[in-house]
């Protein structure tokens, strides 16, 4: 089970977001507690008045709206009564059980989950703590509860995710607007709290296996000086297909304020990660692989994900590795020279006069060079250059004094004695 805290300023809109999922026929109200009706007989109004009265009792208190999201295992079915028992047990293991609050289960994901709304002020006005609630008692309660009702646990859960996560379905975007939301919610909810990620870039090419793409506009927009974030779907070309989604506008709101304090957090996190990715590099090249194409093969069986960067002519000037063994992403060049693209294409035998005419064809397409020293198609379908290459290897070398060093090491001249009649 995975638990999600988060706070709000409006409780108002809070529940609007559930009761709205209701009207679109994707998620049930399964319970109120201490409300002095029975649910069935709650309205929308039922429910906000009760808890904007009890937030009235302390005005000082702005951000008093509470969202909790419970999300469980996709191999897990559970029952309407074992989600509310949940609920129940978890309000109050986290200091919450006397609280006014609504249980929702959703269904617009690959996964159950619940959702829960409550208010931070007390019968009494006291502030509600919620200072490192969801790394305290939101965690020692996850923990207890997966013992307790016999839930896969969230470590295991976040060891599978990022396999068995379905890329978005460009062809679903045609279904409209909710569709594409609830598509890019579903890889979001796993990617961002999940991968380690120091820039937008980075976070993309994460995204980017799933056909999600985060963007900011062109710089100098409105957008851009906003700081504003919009997602949207890739098709199988990389092309953006759909209306853009605003960051606001999804549940766990990945603002691009919110990513950037992500940024910073997890350069420091990503440092103990960087060996075990060059040495899988370093191990891969060992295997002499004839061409880019075979690298990155080899380098996926090793669970590191590669996406390279290419301009209009199909030269690559990029690299980013994804190690979704320990969830964390990082660019080429970050983890030393010999690891940029530019290094790995000349480490896997491409030379510069190689890589300029490197060239993407078709299936089946023929290319306009007669000489077959000057062209040859690889396995992956890249046309090379030959000629430089076998330059080099027709070029006579200097291999100088071939006595090893340690035999140069100077020696004792034997004297020959002379006997006593020369």
């Amino acid at each position: 089970m995975v638990a999600k805290f988060e706070t709000g300023s409006s409780l108002r809109q809070t529940l609007n977001y559930n009761e709205k999922k209701i009207q679109k026929g994707v998620a049930e109200f399964l319970w109120a507690e201490n409300y002095p009706i029975d649910k069935e007989l709650l309205n929308f109004h039922h429910k906000l008045n009760r808890l904007q009265d009890q937030a009235a009792l302390n005005e000082n208190v702005t951000r008093n709206s509470v969202h909790i999201s419970l999300n469980f295992d996709p191999s897990e079915q559970l029952e309407k009564e074992k989600l509310v028992d949940i609920a129940n047990t978890y309000m109050e293991k986290i200091g919450f059980g006397e609280q006014p609050y609504l249980v929702y289960q959703h269904y617009d994901a690959g996964h159950p989950h619940i959702h829960i709304v409550s208010v931070k002020v007390r019968q009494d006005g006291k502030r509600v703590d919620t200072q490192n609630i969801g790394k305290n008692q939101s965690e020692k309660a996850r923990k207890e509860i997966e013992i307790a009702f016999n839930l896969v646990k969230a470590e295991d859960s976040k060891n599978k995710e990022a396999y068995r996560l379905e890329p978005v379905n460009a062809r679903k975007v045609q279904y409209g607007k909710a569709e594409t939301k609830r598509a890019i919610s579903n890889v979001l909810s796993t990617v961002i709290d999940t991968y380690k990620y120091s820039s937008l870039h980075e976070l993309n090419a994460v995204l980017k296996l799933y056909n999600v793409n985060a963007e900011r506009g062109e710089e100098g927009t409105r957008m851009y000086n906003n700081k504003g974030l919009v997602y949207r779907v890739l098709d199988e070309k990389g092309n953006k297909v759909g209306t853009p989604i605003k960051a606001s506008q999804f549940f766990i709101k990945p603002t691009l304020k919110k990513l950037e304090e992500r940024f910073a957090k997890n350069q420091a996190l990503k440092n103990p990660y960087r060996t075990r990715i060059k040495n899988a590099i370093d191990l891969a090249l060992l295997k002499n692989p004839r061409s880019l194409q075979l690298l990155l093969q080899s380098l996926e069986k090793d669970g590191i994900s590669t996406v390279l960067r290419q301009n209009g002519s199909g030269r690559i000037y990029g690299i980013t590795y994804i190690d979704h063994k320990n969830k964390v992403v990082f660019n080429g060049s970050d983890l030393g020279k010999p690891y940029s693209s530019n290094a790995i294409q000349e480490r896997c035998g491409m030379t510069e006069t190689a890589k300029e005419k490197v060239t993407i064809n078709t299936p089946g397409e023929k290319t306009s060079a007669q000489d077959p020293k000057e062209q040859a198609v690889t396995e992956t379908g890249l046309t090379v250059s030959l000629e430089p290459l076998i330059e080099t290897l027709l070029q006579q070398e200097f291999t100088g004094d071939t006595l090893p060093f340690e035999l140069k090491k100077n020696r004792k001249k034997k004297r020959k004695r002379l006997s006593n009649d020369q």
